[in-house]
Order: structure tokens, then sequence, then C-alpha cells
């Protein structure tokens, strides 16, 4: 049995699709479960739930762990650690992301760090999934580019190699479902790092409309985040995010998804085509 966390979010709604797609039934964690999708399992649990997490966790042998982005994210996955070593699961797939490190300048880096730390020293076989930022995300700011054409980010000229979340799902199903990815570590990149001006060019050309890049300050950029209501710790953290890009760490660019794939990662400008309509 196949348990997947994180089931209804950015990434694994695109990766219980593709499991699904391929006749995979898994057993998904949900808060609800009307919201269990299509094709799966759902069984109502929460990473602070000790005895949700039990009931989740009987027979099931491999867990995809995907932990939402709390301060509290390395206790809620060292629980779900410890609940899935006392059920028998075997392996566990983890989400992390590209860049973590126990001294890594950002504090999501350094919680994925730890909790990497947690997983590999549980005696469960382990397989970490490094992502680095996602494509998708730029469609949060998609009434911006609609209404005034700008896509403002705190990235000065940094090179980023942005991945589609597609490939994100496709790589973690590829390590789910084949074998001899014990103990090992992949890093997700897109096909090549670019900056924010050759982004806002490619969606330009997949929307028909000039977009333009806007460099904002940390300032006008946590501003903006918690004027939105977002918490000043996530909004502080995002900042340190960009902080990091703009050291350049954020331009590696790997081969792995094609390694887990047996295709090249999405290029950007595919990106924007694919989501054109969302954009304009």
């Amino acid at each position: 049995m196949l348990l997947i966390t994180g089931a209804t979010g950015t990434v694994g709604s695109e990766l219980v699709k593709d499991l699904t797609d391929a006749g995979v039934s898994p057993r998904v964690l949900v808060r609800d479960v009307s919201k269990a999708p299509a094709g799966t399992q759902g069984v109502v649990g929460d990473f602070s739930d000790r005895e949700s997490l039990k009931r989740a966790l009987d027979g099931v042998d491999t867990a995809f762990l995907l932990a939402p982005f709390l301060p509290t994210m390395v206790d809620l996955q060292a629980a779900f650690i410890a609940a899935a070593k006392e059920a028998g699961v075997q392996r566990i797939v983890k989400l992390s992301a590209m860049g973590t490190g126990a001294d890594a300048p950002v504090a999501l880096l350094r919680w994925h760090a730890s909790a990497e730390a947690i997983l590999k020293e549980s005696g469960i076989a382990w397989t970490c999934v490094q992502p680095n930022g996602f494509m998708q995300n730029l469609l949060g700011q998609a009434e911006l580019i609609k209404m005034q054409g700008i896509i403002p980010a705190p990235a000065a000229d940094a090179r980023i190699s942005h991945i589609d979340v597609r490939d994100i799902a496709a790589s973690i199903a590829s390590t789910l479902t084949s074998t001899g990815h014990e103990d090992k570590t992949y890093v997700l990149t897109g096909p090549a790092a670019i900056t924010y001006g050759e982004m806002a060019a490619d969606v330009s050309a997949a929307i028909g409309k000039t977009v333009s890049y806007m460099p904002i300050t940390s300032e006008q950029f946590v501003g903006a985040l918690t004027s939105m209501g977002m918490p000043a710790w996530m909004a502080e953290g995002l900042d340190e995010l960009y902080a990091f890009y703009r050291t350049g760490a954020g331009s590696k660019v790997t081969g792995d998804v094609e390694k887990l794939t047996g295709r090249p990662s999405i290029p950007f400008a595919q990106f924007a085509k694919d989501y054109a309509g969302a954009l304009k």
C-alpha cells in the first residue's frame, strides 16, 4: 500500500494524477475525506494526531512525505517518521528543496535538512527529492500580469533553474513505483537557469501581450505579502529564499528529471504556453 500526504496541494495533486493515470490507487491522508482525489482511498488524519497517523499508516509499505510549510514542520515530520517506523513502513520518499543544508541561510532549507537527518537516522529506507523553485508559483501573480503587465520580485538579475511541478510529480511517481531509489537524493531543476526578465519575455510571447519584470526591494516584497494577510514569518522566509537566489545559489541545473522520467525537464517557455490561458 502506498500512502500520499499533501495530496490536495500543488505537487500532491499532480502526483496523484500521475499515479492514478498509471493505474495506481494510493491511500491519501486528508483532513476531509470528501476532498480525497478521484481514484484514491481517502483516510482522515493530521500530522499532529498520532492516532490518526497510526490508522493511516496501517498496512502501508511506502509513503510520500510532504509536510506543510509551518514553523513546526520539523516536529510534524518527526512525528510522521516515528509513526511510520512503528507501523513497519519500509520506505519514505520525502519532498525537500534544492539548497537544503544545516548551515543554509534560509530557515526553510534548514528545516528540511533537520527533517532529512531525522529520516536518515530512522532506519527506514529513504529517498529525498529536492526541487528548485516552482514555475507554477508564477500563477500567484496572474492578476498582476493580466491587469498591469508586470512580474514583481526581489530577484535582481539572478538566474534560477525553476522547475515545472509536472516534472516534480513525474519524478516522484517514478521513485514511488520503481526500484533502486533507496537512500538516494535527487535534485530536480528545469533545463536552464533564467532571469525574471527572460521569464517575462517568455510570458509575453505566450500571451501575446508585453509583460515586464519589475525588480523590487525586500522591504517592498515583505510589505506586499503581509498586507495581503500572509504571516510575517512566512513572508520573511520567502524573502530569505530570494536573497539566497541573488547569491547565484538557485542557478544549478541537473539531469535528475530526465534520469527519473526518461525525458528532459520542461522549459519555462513551454510552461508559459501551457498556462497562457491563466495569465492573459
